[in-house]
């Protein structure tokens, strides 16, 4: 399988950078999994950064499912499901100011990570935990309990 994965903005706080590392490196022994930062258009106008750095996602990512506080709420088990079968997948991430109303209407899905909202670098950690808990759920690994 292949992920390929989206998000806007550099991560900044050294413990977030540690953990994404963290995932990254487990996740490489179970699937090919690229990250690519968009960059984020701070000091511009809420919509302008938006339609930038949505035109920036949308000229990388034709097919993607979009991580955003509105989409459908999975467990652990059901994102698990979700992923199956599947040998490739696009995730998308927002910055700061979450996305364009155009990316959210050009992704094939829009799940969420919780009811809760967490900071947008903080949910890049979370994400690859729970992709990381998924994969090793499909794969029969003992990870999830």
């Amino acid at each position: 399988m292949r992920i390929r994965i989206f998000w806007v903005g550099k991560t900044r706080a050294r413990y977030l950078i540690e953990g994404i590392s963290h995932y990254l490196k487990l996740l490489g022994s179970l699937v090919k999994v690229s990250i690519t930062e968009i960059k984020d258009e701070r000091g511009k106008d809420r919509e302008r950064a938006l339609a930038t750095e949505g035109t920036s996602i949308l000229r990388q990512a034709e097919s993607f499912i979009l991580l955003d506080e509105k989409g459908t709420v999975f467990s652990s088990l059901e994102f698990a499901k979700f992923l199956e079968g599947k040998t490739s997948a696009d995730f998308v991430l927002g910055g700061p100011y979450g996305v364009s109303e155009e990316i959210r209407a050009n992704a094939d899905s829009v799940i969420s990570l919780s009811k809760m909202t967490f900071p947008h670098e903080m949910a890049r950690v979370i994400f690859l935990e729970q992709l990381y808990r998924a994969l090793t759920i499909l794969k029969g690994k003992e990870y999830h309990h």
